[in-house]
């Protein structure tokens, strides 16, 4: 009993925090709030790696972001929807 409770410890610090394939991104400009409550902030951000180096796209940012910040993204493929201020 004591042999598995090491052999899962030695399993779980051999996990780490891996980013498979994150490309980053650099915050070029903060669009503004968008979500139901105001929850994301919308973003333009400048690809500074991979496929679509140099590209700039649109994505939601969930949490404190700043103007130069790096995010690092999964995909680069998906850009978010513009937000639509004067539509009510």
């Amino acid at each position: 009993m004591a042999r598995e409770r090491s052999q899962q410890k030695t399993a779980q610090e051999k996990k780490g925090v891996v980013f498979d394939e994150a490309v980053p991104a650099r915050v070029e400009e903060i669009v503004g709030r968008t979500g139901m409550r105001g929850e994301a902030t919308q973003v333009r951000v400048k690809i500074l790696a991979g496929r679509d180096e140099n590209k700039i796209i649109r994505r939601n940012v969930k949490g404190p972001v700043r103007i130069g910040d790096i995010l690092m993204l999964r995909e680069t493929e998906i850009e978010a929807r513009p937000l639509n201020k004067g539509k009510r």
